[in-house]
């Protein structure tokens, strides 16, 4: 079982990328960071072949910013329900993971034991500029484009629908990759299939579809709505088979509702990082969204709320513990 850390102990995983022997640095996202092998001291090739290690920090953002302190134990959650969900998903579509195991030994090629738990050695792949997004309630940004055209991505859905309406059906409704910074933009399964073709187009929206529609079941059978989640893919180079990569069905990239609270008409409570947008916005934190001046940072009983969210939501979706 992988162990967490104390909530109130200093959190070492929650600033840049750590300096692990065998490894090379090569790029940080808002959450992880991707390293490379260090190929001299491993003699020129990696035991496990073309492989880069992915680290989930305990990194918080929030309305475009980057906030402290982070959420202890956040990058173990992450890493470790993707971990559980690639399992159950491993008859719909293989996935990028090649192995978890950790050593204290910098020459051989595992993971560092320093980072056991919040990190994965997965095999390099080509990615699909697309993200690729599965929805089965009407919420967020899918919400906002209904109520302007009565369509997500150019489907049309019912009239009267409300903010946490569930679909008649899920619907594929990909967006854009955008740079650092932006927002990805939501775009027609058409303009998904002039950037990467008709074949591969297709195979992406079917898969992303399957994928939901088994965490869906997964998920209410726990008492969990799984309303929308986004996936990445990529090629493996090697056998040209699409693989399921980045991470999967996490609270950082769906959102999960209690279904025992879901009443549509109104923002549903949820499994993520809410406790942080709610007190970014209220008179509490003295934040204005709108000036150039970065939050303040957030208070320990924010951070342990949230903290406590998303651990619930390993546990109630596994049935297993992490604390």
């Amino acid at each position: 079982m992988t162990e967490t850390r104390d909530a109130d102990q200093p959190d070492a995983f929650a600033g840049g990328p750590l300096d692990l022997r065998g490894w090379r640095h090569v790029y940080s996202g808002k959450v992880r960071d991707l390293y490379e092998p260090d190929l001299p001291a491993l003699g020129g090739v990696h035991p496990l072949g073309d492989v880069v290690l992915v680290v989930a920090s305990d990194r918080v953002s929030a309305y475009d910013h980057a906030l402290a302190p982070g959420i202890p134990d956040k990058g173990v959650v992450l890493t470790q329900l993707s971990l559980w969900w690639f399992d159950q998903l491993a008859d719909l579509v293989p996935n990028h993971v090649v192995s978890t195991e950790a050593s204290a030994e910098p020459g051989d090629g595992l993971v560092p034991d320093v980072v056991a738990g919040r990190a994965m050695i997965c095999r390099r792949l080509e990615m699909f500029p697309v993200e690729c997004v599965a929805r089965g309630y009407l919420t967020g940004s899918g919400l906002a484009e209904y109520r302007e055209s009565g369509e997500v991505t150019g489907i049309p859905l019912p009239s009267g629908l409300v903010d946490g309406s569930r679909l008649p059906e899920p619907i594929f409704t990909p967006a854009t990759k955008a740079e650092a910074g932006e927002h990805d933009e939501n775009v027609p399964f058409a303009e998904v299939a002039r950037r990467i073709g008709d074949d591969a187009a297709a195979r992406l929206r079917d898969l992303t579809l399957a994928v939901y529609s088994r965490a869906e079941q997964v998920a209410r059978e726990r008492g969990v709505i799984l309303a929308d989640t986004k996936l990445e893919f990529g090629v493996d180079p090697v056998t040209g088979v699409t693989v399921l990569g980045d991470e999967v069905l996490t609270p950082d990239s769906s959102r999960f509702w209690p279904a025992a609270e879901w009443e549509p008409g109104h923002a549903q409570p949820s499994f993520d990082k809410q406790f942080v947008r709610d007190w970014l916005t209220s008179p509490e934190s003295g934040w204005d969204r709108a000036s150039d001046v970065p939050p303040p940072a957030l208070p320990a009983d924010v951070v342990e709320r949230t903290r406590e969210r998303y651990l619930e939501a390993y546990e109630r979706l596994t049935g297993a513990t992490l604390r």
